[in-house]
């Protein structure tokens, strides 16, 4: 089991984000050495990550699954014992640490953004790339179908649009907004690598 996490400290990532040049092959050569996919559930952001990190020859680390496996609890098991406040400042500890490495696409969890330590942090972080993969609330409802075990707050609709309309406008403060709906995650992948400058030959 997990300690509280202790308090927050400065950041040290404040500068302007390098601006991407190409790719030779797979092996990434522009100064962008992170990108980190945002969105709502149903955005596909733990499918396209891996997508991305095979194509630049990156690691992928989705951070609610880091998360899991240091607490040794799954994400609504924190919330129930540790409450909203807590597992937003262990998540912003996490997504910290992980911005200390290269080569890397991370995939948030969908409440991340709401955290202002957090989006600054992002937002700010040197050679990184915040993407937006933005969905519908209807393709959420048709992805997520089925998942409501998972997922309850599926099972409570004004509850749900109350959070998508309190995120979506946090989530498009990303430096790059992708549209989803009608993409399949490879093209997504593809998109991705075009927008920020980046071509792979995979």
């Amino acid at each position: 089991m997990g300690s509280r996490p202790a308090p927050p400290t400065a950041d040290n990532t404040a500068g302007n984000v390098e601006s991407p040049s190409s790719v030779a092959g797979s092996s990434v050569t522009f100064p962008v050495s992170r990108i980190i996919l945002t969105g709502f559930m149903g955005a596909g952001k733990s499918t396209v990550g891996p997508l991305l990190a095979e194509r630049l020859g990156w690691r992928f680390i989705d951070v609610d699954q880091e998360i899991e496996a240091s607490e040794g609890e799954s994400v609504s098991e924190i919330f129930a014992r540790r409450g909203e406040l807590w597992f937003r400042q262990l998540e912003h500890e996490t997504i910290r640490r992980l911005l200390d490495s290269d080569s890397l696409v991370l995939a948030l969890g969908g409440g991340a953004i709401e955290d202002q330590r957090t989006r600054q942090l992002l937002s700010s972080a040197i050679a990184t790339r915040l993407i937006h993969l933005e969905v519908s609330l209807e393709t959420v409802l048709t992805r997520c179908d089925g998942t409501d075990a998972l997922r309850p707050i599926l099972r409570d609709r004004p509850n749900l649009e109350g959070r998508y309309a309190r995120r979506l406008p946090l989530y498009r403060q990303s430096h790059l907004n992708i549209a989803v709906d009608s993409l399949l995650p490879h093209e997504v992948a593809s998109t991705v690598l075009r927008q920020i400058g980046a071509t792979s030959e995979n």
